[in-house]
């Protein structure tokens, strides 16, 4: 008897020294040098304690090992252990990475979406972009909303392309609900070829809604639009920049894009326009402009009469 309670005492000792050993390797820095994403993956806690052992966020040897496994069977009440990207920051400890595991939002990736680009030039975009999964086709010209959009490793590039059309069909939606009316915009669809044309003619917002007045004043008296931007549409198929300069011979192209060959709005958007593209063609300047023309300084000179314009055109020659 006395000696299992020596035997006994011993090993209380021996569990309480393991205790606070343990206790202390639990909570104590980690390895980790450097803050680092780690893609978790699927499995169980043996599972993931080796590959976070392999990214070296936690010590590869028995005692680690061991606190590890001990203090997610004892803590399993606060949560699973979930597979996904996340930010380890540097010394992580034990406790910090179960924390982290259990309860951090996974690494956020973005991808930003410029104004202007045409259905080709988005579709490699995404393509290329990294962390997703699967491969997304051409999608409809100007179904894509232009913004930045976040998402997490391993998310499905189709299910992005969804977000980013759902996202411009809510923009259109709202912009033609609280737009002005306008007699020679008829329909979203048309508001939305139009703001692809406005777009691609100025970088500059306040523009924008001038050169929409241009446009709309245009089609009020059945003037041609003539946009470069829609002859190099139509020149390259919707499948980006012109790889020399726009030609006047080019404007004689037959196409249902070229807006120097054909009256009225092409067919269908040259680009996907942003909100500000959309803003303006829903909300344009008031004036009587029919014509505008590079000035030289990045942006534009505007005119309601020929012979204005002209002078315009002239000024800008003697610049360059």
């Amino acid at each position: 008897m006395r000696k299992f309670v020596i035997v006994l005492g011993a090993l209380l000792v021996l569990l309480a020294v393991f205790f606070v050993f343990g206790k202390s390797i639990y909570s104590r820095p980690g390895i980790l040098q450097v803050t680092k994403n780690v893609v978790i993956p699927k499995g169980n806690t043996e599972a993931i304690l080796k590959h976070l052992q392999t990214e070296h966020v936690i010590g590869n040897d028995f005692i680690n090992k061991i606190v590890f496994q001990l203090a997610a069977k004892m803590t399993e009440n606060q949560g699973t252990l979930h597979a996904a990207e996340f930010s380890f920051p540097k010394n992580a400890s034990i406790h910090q990475v179960l924390q982290i595991l259990r309860h951090a939002k996974p690494v956020q990736h973005e991808l930003t979406i410029p104004e202007g680009l045409t259905r080709y030039q988005i579709t490699d975009l995404i393509n290329q972009a990294p962390f997703l999964t699967g491969h997304i086709e051409v999608p409809a010209e100007g179904s894509i909303l232009p913004q930045t959009y976040a998402y997490e490793f391993g998310y499905s590039r189709d299910k992005l392309l969804q977000r980013t059309q759902v996202a411009m069909q809510k923009a259109l939606d709202q912009v033609w609900k609280d737009r002005q009316p306008i007699v020679q915009v008829k329909t979203p669809r048309e508001l939305l070829t139009l703001a692809s044309i406005v777009e691609k003619e100025t970088a500059l917002s306040r523009e924008r809604p001038m050169i929409a007045r241009v446009f709309i004043n245009r089609l009020q008296k059945e003037m041609r639009l003539q946009s470069d931007p829609t002859v190099i549409y139509a020149l390259t198929d919707g499948h980006g920049k012109l790889d020399r300069p726009l030609l006047r011979r080019d404007w004689e192209v037959e196409s249902p894009y070229n807006t120097y060959w054909i009256a009225g709005l092409p067919p269908s958007p040259i680009c996907s326009p942003g909100k500000a593209a959309l803003e303006a063609v829903a909300h344009p300047a008031d004036g009587n402009m029919l014509y505008f023309v590079a000035n030289g300084t990045g942006g534009h000179s505007f005119s309601s009469t020929l012979t204005e314009h002209n002078h315009n055109v002239h000024t800008y020659k003697e610049k360059k």
